[in-house]
């Protein structure tokens, strides 16, 4: 609760500095409750398969393949919804998956059988891709064009507090009505909490900013060009080793010499530097964009795997990998939702990072089971290998893009670095 209480005096602070009133602030203000709410609605197969697997008679890891059909479906709903993202704008979009979410936790909460519950996580995914992340930055894009970026990190304050909030709720009402039960309520929120908090907390698309009166784009989003494939480039090489650790962290910190309980108080303790790793991207949000951002923070999560080679068991060393890890993965999903802004405008923004969200929702399937694999068949050191491998991939496009920002980014990086 202190953590949440942390990240919330932060959003409060930074919804303080925006324009009273303003249309940026109260759809951050918005979105942070909807979203976290969305996230933790899809988020009780971590508290509860052992009982759904044992009330549909699936085994666990079956349970967890309802989590990987949604990122897969998540991710290839995305591209098909980019222009109706651009034809009529986020809310309406985010509206109609809302309401697609909640019939799709009703028909888990339903199921008895495996169709039935993948059946239900295949609408969860296609609602996700609605309604979950990608359109929420779509939206604020939307307001704020380029200047969306400090919006975007004031949302994942909170966004990513899911777990912390919504894994105790999860077994609390699993005690008390079931798992079924506790679906079913998370579907009701959706209806009674999301909706008029996107129906009326959200602002309406003016007119003026349909795209078909768009100025010219700055990069071509139509296309899959050069800039756009780097871009995806460097956030699936870096996307790959966060969302993979994040699936095994405990058991890597095992296989690196710490006991059981030593394991799960470090892996718990991630998610507050993590938190507080967004918080001070604050600092350095105005000097850096997303690109900068992203090689610094690649940089960081380069050295920590490299400590953590080197840890031989010792928790003093493997409690700095996990400070450095925690710190870069923070900072990394905000750089990840805000390196498309460098080089799409409001018109181009909307159609790029629907096409990216394919690529990044399947690499968020495929992952944690490439890395558990690898590391039940080779062991620890080959999960690191490959990791190094990723993330200096990572550095070397990030380092590409750089070089690759339109004009007016190219002269405000000088006027920074000057």
């Amino acid at each position: 609760m202190g953590l949440l209480r942390f990240s919330c005096r932060g959003l409060a602070a930074r919804l303080a500095a925006m324009p009273l009133g303003s249309p940026v602030a109260r759809a951050v203000a918005a979105l942070s409750v909807a979203q976290l709410i969305g996230w933790g609605a899809v988020s009780f197969p971590a508290v509860v398969s052992r009982e759904m697997a044992d009330d549909l008679g699936l085994d666990i890891s079956t349970i967890f393949a309802g989590t990987t059909t949604f990122y897969v479906a998540m991710g290839a709903c995305a591209p098909f919804l980019a222009r109706v993202f651009a034809r009529i704008g986020a809310r309406p979009v985010m509206i109609g998956g809302t309401l697609l979410s909640a019939l799709g936790l009703l028909v888990v909460s339903m199921a008895h059988s495996p169709t039935l519950y993948f059946l239900g996580w295949l609408l969860l995914g296609a609602a996700g891709s609605a309604s979950l992340t990608t359109p929420a930055h779509i939206l604020l894009n939307e307001i704020a064009g380029r200047g969306a970026a400090r919006a975007i990190s004031s949302l994942m304050l909170v966004s990513g507090l899911f777990g912390t909030v919504f894994w105790p709720l999860t077994a609390f009402l699993s005690g008390e009505i079931g798992w079924r039960g506790a679906i079913a309520v998370y579907a009701a929120a959706l209806i009674a909490i999301n909706l008029p908090l996107y129906g009326r907390g959200l602002p309406r698309r003016a007119r003026a900013e349909a795209p078909a009166k768009a100025a010219a784009p700055v990069a071509s989003a139509g296309a899959y060009d050069r800039t756009f494939f780097l871009i995806v480039a460097a956030i699936v090489l870096n996307a790959f080793v966060t969302f993979g650790f994040s699936s095994i962290l405990i058991e890597l910190l095992k296989e690196e010499g710490l006991s059981p309980a030593q394991a799960l108080a470090y892996g718990s303790a991630l998610g507050i530097i993590q938190i507080f790793a967004r918080g001070l991207t604050t600092a350095v949000e105005k000097r850096w964009d997303g690109v900068t951002m992203g090689v610094v923070s690649s940089a960081v999560m380069f050295l920590s795997l490299l400590v953590l080679l080197a840890a031989g068991g010792s928790p003093a060393i493997i409690a700095i990998f996990l400070v450095f890890y925690g710190v870069a993965g923070g900072a990394l999903a905000v750089a990840r939702s805000t390196i498309p802004l460098v080089f799409y405008d409001k018109a181009t923004f909307a159609k790029a990072l629907s096409r990216i969200a394919l690529p990044l929702n399947w690499i968020s399937a495929i992952s944690p089971p490439v890395l558990i694999s690898l590391m039940t068949q080779f062991g620890g050191r080959a999960v690191l290998v490959l990791s190094l491998a990723c993330s200096c991939g990572a550095i070397l496009v990030l380092l590409a893009l750089r070089g690759r920002r339109p004009a007016g980014e190219e002269i405000e990086a000088e006027k920074i670095a000057a």
